[in-house]
C-alpha cells in the first residue's frame, strides 16, 4: 500500500530493477559468452540492485563486439567487479532468504543479523562457490569448499559489514514497515543494503583477484565448451582461463582476515548503541513513527505501538466536513433503564477543507456522542469494539462501582478487538463530564475517543438557566506527511493542529446570540496532553461551575480568561453586551494555527460569537 512518498520511489525503483534485469538476462544467454554461473550472477545482482546492476554489467562485463569479451573484462577493476558480483550473488541471496523467514518467525532483529551472516555465508560457500564453481575450479566438491573458504569468509565479511548497519538503522527507524517481509519498504532496504555491501566487499576481491586468490570475470569460448580440462604445471584451464595459483603470503591474509572480521562485528554490534535489536517484525514490524521522535536502544515496542501513526489501510470510512461530531445521542429506555451503544471505529475525519486526520472515532464521529441525562438516572452503556486493539471507557468525575470506572487491568479486562463491556451504574451527580479512553490512553484519546458527558440535576431550579449554551471539546493532533499520530508533549509528537468539538477554525461553529443575552459555555479539558488557556473577547464572563460543581454564589468570580487543563471542565457564563464578532480562543498563539498557518484571522481553538442587536439562535 502506498501510504508515504517514498513509496512512490520504490515503485520506480522496482520497476526499473525489473526491466534492467530482464534485459541482462536477454543479453547474457543471447549474447555474452561467459560461464552459466556468471550470467547467474549478473541476473541476481541486477535483481538485487536494479540500474545500479545493468551499469555494472555494461560497463565490465557485456561484450562490446563479438570476439573482444576476453580483451574487454582483462583490466583489473573489471575482474574485481566479476569477483563481487559472483560474492553478492550468493550471498545475497542466502542474506535475502534468511530475512524473510527470519521476520516471519518474528525473531529479534539481533538474531535476525546473525542467522543472515550463517545463511549467506552457507549459500555462498556450499552452492555458489563450491557446487557452481566445480566445473571451472576442478576437483572434488569438498575440496572446492576446502580452496573457496577464506576468500569467501574475507568477501562475506566485508559484505555483511556493510549490509548490517543498514538494515539495522533502516528496518528499526522511524518506518518500520521496513522489517515486514510483505511491505515494498522491506525490499527497498534489502536492495540498498545489498548495493552497500557489493561496495564494501569490492576492494577486498580486487586484492584477492590480483593475488589469485579469486575469479574475476571468465570468457567461455564456444569451440571449447565440450573441451575436457587440462592441468598443466598446477593450473586448470577453462575456457581460456587459468585456474589460480595465489602468491598471497600468511600475514596479508591474516591482516586481511582480521579487519573483515574487526568491521563485521563493527557493522553488526555498532547499531545496538542507537536502536532496539532486541525487538522482531512481530513487535514492531508496519509501524510508522512520527518524524522527530527520539528512540534509542532501550525504547520498548510498546511504546512505539502507542506513539505510532495510524495505518491507513484500518480505516473504514471516511468523513466530510457535513458530518458532526458531539451529537446528542438518544438513548433505548428498558425496564427503566436508559440504554446506550457505543461502538469504536477507525475514521478518516475532516477538520478543514482539504484537511483530514485518521482518527479513532465513537459511533462514527469525533468527539463522540454526546450522553445527556438527568440526576438519578440509572444508565446502561454497552461499548462494542472495533479497533485492532483493545480498549476501555471512563466516566471522568462520577461516583460509580467500581468495577464500572473503567482503567483496564485494574478495574476491569480491556475490552478485545470485536469484543464488548457493558458499564451500567445510577448517576448521582449533576454537572459537566465527559468519557474517554482508559487503555492505551496516551494514542487512543490523542486520536479521538472521548465525549460529553452532561447531566441535568434532578431538580430542574438547580440549573443555570441561559440563553444559549455550547459546548467546547478541545483537541490537539499531529499529522505530518498524510499520516495521524496522537499528538503528546514531547519531542516528535508535537501537535500542529488544533479542533475544537473536531473542527478547526475557520470550520468551527459560529455562535449566534442578540445583544443582552446570555450564553453557558462547558469547556472540557479532552484535550490529551496541553493546557489550554481559553479566553472569551467583549467582557468577562463568570464561573459558575468547575470539574461538575456548581459553585456556591459567593464562590463563583469573573475573568475573562481560564486554564483549562486535560481532565477538567468550567461552566461560564458569558453576557454579549455589545454586538459584532467576539472570539473564543485559547491564548496560546501557535493553538491558533493550522500547521503553523493563520487562516482568515487565524486557525485551530477559535469559535466566533456573532452578537446582533436582533434574536437569533445558536448553531450546533
Amino acid at each position: 500500500m502506498i501510504i508515504q512518498p517514498v513509496d512512490y520511489a520504490l515503485v520506480v525503483w522496482f520497476t526499473l530493477a525489473t526491466l534492467s534485469t530482464a534485459y541482462v538476462a536477454w543479453d547474457q544467454f543471447r549474447n555474452n559468452p561467459e560461464p552459466r554461473v556468471m550470467k547467474w550472477g549478473f541476473i541476481l545482482v541486477t535483481l538485487y540492485m536494479g540500474p545500479i546492476g545493468l551499469l555494472l554489467y555494461v560497463l565490465a562485463d557485456k561484450e562490446p563486439r563479438p570476439g573482444e569479451h576476453e580483451a574487454f573484462t582483462r583490466p583489473l577493476w573489471k575482474q574485481g567487479v566479476g569477483s563481487t558480483i559472483h560474492c553478492v550473488a550468493g550471498d545475497a541471496t542466502g542474506i535475502i532468504l534468511a530475512a524473510a523467514v527470519t521476520a516471519a518467525l518474528g525473531l529479534p532483529m539481533w538474531v535476525d543479523l546473525i542467522v543472515e551472516y550463517i545463511a549467506g555465508f552457507a549459500f555462498g560457500l556450499f552452492i555458489f562457490q563450491a557446487l557452481f564453481m566445480k566445473s571451472m575450479l576442478g576437483g572434488t566438491y569438498w575440496e572446492n569448499v576446502r580452496r573457496s573458504f577464506l576468500p569467501e569468509f574475507i568477501s562475506m565479511n566485508f559484505m555483511m559489514a556493510g549490509m548490517a548497519p543498514v538494515m539495522s538503522f533502516l528496518m528499526m527507524g522511524r518506518d518500520m514497515r521496513a522489517i515486514e517481509p510483505t511491505q515494498l519498504l522491506f525490499w527497498g532496504v534489502m536492495s540498498l543494503s545489498v548495493i552497500v555491501g557489493f561496495a564494501a566487499a569490492y576492494p577486498a576481491n580486487v586484492w584477492m583477484v590480483a593475488r589469485g586468490l579469486k575469479h574475476g570475470l571468465m570468457t567461455e569460448h564456444p569451440e571449447k565448451k565440450a573441451q575436457p580440462h587440462k592441468k598443466k604445471h598446477g593450473h586448470q584451464r577453462h575456457g581460456g582461463h587459468t585456474a589460480m595459483a595465489s602468491d598471497a603470503t600468511t600475514p596479508q591474509l591474516a591482516a586481511l582476515s582480521g579487519v573483515s572480521l574487526l568491521l563485521l562485528a563493527l557493522g553488526m554490534a555498532a547499531p545496538a548503541n542507537w536502536v532496539n535489536l532486541s525487538l522482531s517484525a512481530r513487535d514492531v514490524g508496519g509501524l510508522i513513527m512520527p518524524p522527530g521522535m527520539f528512540m534509542d536502544r532501550d525504547t520498548p515496542a510498546e511504546a512505539m505501538r502507542d506513539m505510532a501513526a495510524i495505518h491507513p489501510g484500518l480505516i473504514e470510512a471516511s468523513h466530510g466536513l457535513d458530518s458532526r461530531g458531539d451529537k446528542v445521542l438518544e438513548p433505548r429506555i428498558e425496564n427503566g433503564v436508559k440504554i446506550y451503544d457505543l461502538e469504536t471505529s477507525v475514521i478518516r475525519w475532516s477538520i478543514l477543507p482539504n484537511v483530514t486526520v485518521d482518527a479513532y472515532a465513537v459511533n462514527g464521529q469525533v468527539p463522540g456522542p454526546r450522553l445527556h441525562f438527568q440526576q438519578g438516572d440509572r444508565v446502561r452503556i454497552n461499548v462494542t469494539n472495533r479497533l485492532h486493539e483493545s480498549t476501555t471507557f471512563h466516566w471522568h468525575g462520577l461516583i460509580l462501582p467500581n468495577e464500572m470506572d473503567g482503567p483496564a487491568e485494574i478495574t476491569q479486562k480491556p475490552i478485545e478487538p470485536g469484543g464488548s463491556y457493558a458499564y451500567e451504574f445510577t448517576a448521582e451527580q449533576s454537572g459537566t463530564y465527559f468519557y474517554h479512553s482508559h487503555d492505551h490512553v496516551d494514542r487512543q484519546q490523542a486520536l479521538g475517543l472521548y465525549g460529553a458527558l452532561i447531566i441535568d440535576p434532578a431538580n430542574p431550579t438547580d440549573e443555570l438557566k441561559t440563553d444559549h449554551e455550547y459546548v467546547i471539546q478541545l483537541q490537539e493532533w499531529l499529522m505530518r506527511e498524510g499520516l495521524t499520530y496522537p499528538a503528546m508533549p514531547m519531542d516528535g509528537g508535537q501537535p500542529n493542529y488544533f479542533t475544537i468539538n473536531g473542527r478547526a477554525y475557520p470550520a468551527t461553529d459560529t455562535i449566534r446570540m442578540k445583544v443582552g443575552e446570555t450564553l453557558k459555555l462547558r469547556f472540557i479539558g479532552t484535550s490529551n496532553g496541553f493546557i489550554h488557556p481559553m479566553h472569551i473577547h467583549g467582557g468577562p464572563f463568570e464561573v459558575v461551575a468547575r470539574d461538575g460543581e456548581t459553585l456556591k454564589p459567593s464562590a463563583r468570580f469573573l475573568a475573562d480568561t481560564v486554564n483549562v487543563g486535560p481532565g477538567q471542565r468550567y461552566d461560564v457564563i458569558w453576557k454579549a453586551q455589545q454586538p459584532g464578532k467576539w472570539l473564543i480562543h485559547c491564548h496560546i498563539g501557535h493553538h491558533t494555527t493550522n500547521n503553523n498557518v493563520e487562516e482568515k484571522g487565524g486557525g485551530g481553538l477559535m469559535v466566533v460569537i456573532e452578537v446582533s442587536p436582533q434574536a437569533s439562535t445558536a448553531e450546533h
